[in-house]
């Protein structure tokens, strides 16, 4: 039977129940992801929650006065006549696998409502709450391989969820991989329950369903059905189990992208999308440095440094990088003054932001700020671009329409896909 002709007899709430489940083999993911035209394409972000100081990273100023220079000296990358501070040394000598956009800018200064920005293309407002990449991907893409399609490490940000879509297409939280006991909530079944009485629950809940008609409108039900399903598939999936064992890595490697939460996060992405999950953010804190700008850069940079490198050379090496889309970007930049506290503060007026993968060409840098680091001096870029970009990328059309608040709403409000790069 074609797919058209199966969605055409069975409804939505039918597809949510099949699940995992298969047809003649093949499961419902596998019938998705082989149909004609559909990307397999991923996305992997590794955000900077708090805001990169654009002149400790990818855009320092050495001619400006000390107050806005700071503390740190620059290094040369590997394409002639850029520099980077020199607390990226990895990144300035790797610059040929990535592009670097300088004159990044956003409308909000706000760390909840500028993350909320960044992480969906939209400016936040007070009618609806936009939901996020991870969260459309999701629903265009579903799911491959048993596992889930969006995935955040360590835990989840109240500004990335679904949004208006709901809650069956929030985030799974795959928990911090640098513990020292790892292990993902959710992928084992309680105690004194075996995966063949699950399977039976999973049935008499579906015959139950059949018996509560004048319940099938309701967003919440159909929500918990669908989170229902997908939490069993992910504890009778071999290849979820498979993908979060970060244990299993080599020592050397593990060492490689850093024993933190940022090194580890990394890694766990790149089994996590080598395994099929379409998009994996990984959360980075501690960049809202109002104080002690210097000391906390000095330790936070360098963590950034080898965990992004470290994960472009080996997704590389796997024959990965060519179909993922790999973001360094953090909600803002940072003042270019330098506070009484020594540190800086929020600052959307322009900000860098690392691109890899997909396509992208190496070596680029894209646009330029003014000579203080305050505002974008040539090609600024908008979140709302940011977020066509990786529509574009992702094969997802930008200006599909959804329905909420009773009105219709694009998936990204506006914005062009950032030509550059698109190789």
């Amino acid at each position: 039977m074609l797919l058209s002709h199966m969605r055409a007899r069975y409804s939505r709430r039918d597809f949510l129940r099949v699940g995992g489940t298969s047809i003649a083999g093949v499961t419902l993911p596998q019938l998705l992801a082989a149909s004609p035209g559909r990307s397999e394409r991923s996305c992997l972000v590794f955000f900077q929650s708090g805001g990169v100081c654009q002149h400790d990273s990818f855009d320092p100023k050495p001619e400006a006065p000390a107050g806005i220079r700071g503390g740190f000296e620059t290094i040369p990358t590997a394409v002639p006549g850029v520099r980077f501070s020199e607390l990226l040394p990895r990144s300035a000598a790797n610059l040929g696998r990535f592009s670097v956009i300088r004159s990044m800018f956003s409308l909000e200064a706000i760390h909840e409502k500028a993350k909320q920005y960044a992480f969906s293309g939209q400016r936040p407002n007070n009618a609806y709450k936009h939901p996020v990449y991870g969260s459309v991907v999701a629903r265009e893409r579903g799911a491959r391989n048993g596992l889930p399609p969006f995935v955040v490490i360590p835990k989840r940000d109240i500004s990335a969820d679904a949004g208006f879509l709901g809650s069956a297409y929030d985030p799974f939280v795959a928990g911090d991989p640098a513990k020292e006991k790892y292990s993902v909530q959710d992928l084992s079944l309680p105690t004194g329950l075996g995966l063949e009485e699950a399977r039976g629950r999973a049935h008499l809940l579906e015959r139950l369903d059949a018996r509560l008609e004048a319940l099938e409108k309701s967003d919440v039900v159909s929500s918990m059905d669908h989170f229902y399903q997908k939490a069993l598939d992910l504890v009778s999936s071999p290849q979820a189990k498979r993908a979060f064992d970060i244990g299993s890595e080599p020592d050397k490697l593990r060492d490689a992208y850093g024993r933190t939460t940022g090194g580890q996060g990394a890694l766990l992405a790149r089994r996590l999308i080598e395994a099929g999950v379409r998009l994996v953010t990984v959360f980075h804190g501690g960049y809202d440095t109002h104080s002690d700008n210097d000391k906390t850069n000095s330790r936070l940079y360098p963590e950034f440094d080898q965990a992004f490198n470290t994960l472009l050379e080996d997704m590389d090496s796997r024959g990965l990088l060519s179909t993922t889309l790999v973001l360094a970007i953090g909600e803002f930049g940072r003042t270019p003054e330098i506070n009484h506290s020594a540190g800086r503060d929020h600052w959307p007026g322009v900000f860098s932001i690392a691109a890899a993968g997909a396509g992208v060409p190496g070596g680029q840098v894209i646009g330029s700020s003014d000579r203080l680091g305050a505002e974008p001096d040539d090609r600024p870029v908008s979140i709302e671009d940011l977020g066509a970009t990786v529509y574009r990328k992702l094969g997802i059309d930008a200006h599909k329409e959804y329905h909420a608040a009773g009105r219709p709403i694009r998936i990204n409000d506006g914005g062009e896909p950032i030509r550059e790069l698109f190789a």
